[in-house]
């Protein structure tokens, strides 16, 4: 399984993200290529070798139409933007390109977010929005040619790191606004960020947009074998920190299942004990993927119950707001982690007392693990008037026999 990590410890901008696959392999004719007749010429597209603080890396550049009139690529100075592009028009130039169909239909629902994004922002219908900053040509290019260069690699998985937004205020045509600026903060809902020590823009619009589209979980580097890396620089070269974003490329081991969760954990020592079951079920209930109670001594040698849920990135915050209104705990702490899941299917096996279902585990297509599903030994050991356990027994043959040759 090949695996793209975006690691966004400076932030992302589309300049950024295309000049960060290039480094780590896409040809850069093959992106000229692909934009058609969107580069105006092949000269219009070029890369150019960067030094930021003490890494190599690749600065990504167009010269178009409106080059020099843009704001949003990573760490541009704020300028007066004139470009804009309604939806149609944008939809009209990515026709022009020579995107596969699916690259072009990817590019067409990316700027249609951006449009949606925008639109709630301004109170105007995603049709009449025009796109200012992400409008211009040079946008639309590195959007075009990260589609186009993410399909090259054909990661089976993306994810990314948490994302340095910066701090500070940003100018823009509609005028000056908090980073990070109204339409990134919204294209990066349920995705977490950071301020760092940067007081810049570090993620424009066009970097959210992609990171947020492509990347389906967040948090540390996964468990893979890294096969290539890319630096993509940033416009600005800060004294102490490389102004770039780096891409790691590899496999992972296709046998097993490895994503990121997070662990959510509560201490509490004053609840009645009545409540825990509920709270468990509601926890569960909203996407909870474990719940569980461990006994602990606390402060002043108090005997108390620690509560630790297992959820993905994305629920943590509904988990925690139920925690706090459930159960009488005034903190709790979490931390990411990264879980291995051996593959599990679910087979029926015919028995003497009817079909049970088994629970199996693989890795590899190997068998490791199977087990009869407990409901249904229940339900076979009421209707037949057997033991539980003579159920469990007689299901176990059965799977045996059915594995032997």
């Amino acid at each position: 399984m090949k695996v793209l990590y975006f690691d966004c410890f400076s932030g992302a901008s589309g300049d950024m993200i295309v000049g960060a696959l290039i480094d780590a392999g896409v040809p850069l004719d093959e992106i000229r290529t692909a934009l058609g007749s969107l580069s105006i010429d092949r000269e219009a597209i070029w890369t150019e070798r960067v030094q930021r603080v003490g890494i190599s890396a690749t600065k990504f550049q167009v010269r178009g139409e409106d080059a020099g009139h843009h704001h949003h690529r990573h760490g541009g100075v704020a300028t007066e933007v004139h470009a804009h592009r309604t939806l149609r028009e944008i939809y009209a130039l990515i026709d022009g390109s020579r995107l596969s169909s699916s690259g072009k239909e990817r590019a067409k629902s990316l700027f249609a977010r951006l449009a949606e994004v925008e639109g709630t922002i301004h109170g105007t219908p995603a049709e009449h929005v025009h796109l200012h900053e992400v409008g211009a040509l040079d946008s639309i290019v590195d959007i075009v040619s990260a589609v186009h260069a993410l399909e090259v690699i054909g990661a089976d998985r993306i994810s990314a790191s948490p994302l340095n937004v910066g701090s500070g205020t940003i100018r823009s045509s509609h005028g000056s606004y908090p980073v990070p600026a109204p339409a990134t903060a919204r294209l990066l809902e349920g995705v977490p960020i950071y301020s760092g020590t940067q007081s810049v823009e570090m993620v424009t619009p066009t970097g959210a947009l992609l990171i947020a589209a492509y990347a389906t979980e967040f948090g540390p580097i996964p468990l893979m074998k890294i096969g290539r890396i890319g630096y993509g620089a940033g416009a600005r070269n800060f004294e102490d920190t490389p102004n770039v974003l780096r891409v790691l490329i590899g496999a992972s081991d296709a046998s097993v299942s490895s994503h990121t969760v997070t662990v959510i954990e509560a201490e509490i020592d004053d609840m009645n004990p009545q409540i825990f079951g509920v709270v468990m079920e509601q926890l569960l209930a909203e996407g909870a993927l474990d719940v569980f109670y461990t006994p602990i001594q606390m402060k002043k040698n108090r005997p108390g119950t620690l509560l630790s849920v297992i959820a993905t990135p994305a629920t943590r915050e509904r988990l925690t707001a139920t925690i706090f209104r459930e159960t009488t705990t005034i903190g709790v702490r979490y931390r990411d982690m990264t879980r291995e899941c051996l593959e599990r299917e679910t087979k029926t096996i015919v028995t003497p007392f009817g079909p049970i279902r088994f629970k199996v585990a693989l890795r590899g297509g190997e068998v490791l693990n199977a087990a009869p599903e407990f409901d249904d030994c229940v339900r076979a050991a009421t209707a037949t008037g057997k033991s539980i356990k003579d159920i469990q027994a007689a299901a176990t043959k059965a799977w045996l026999d059915t594995r032997r040759p």
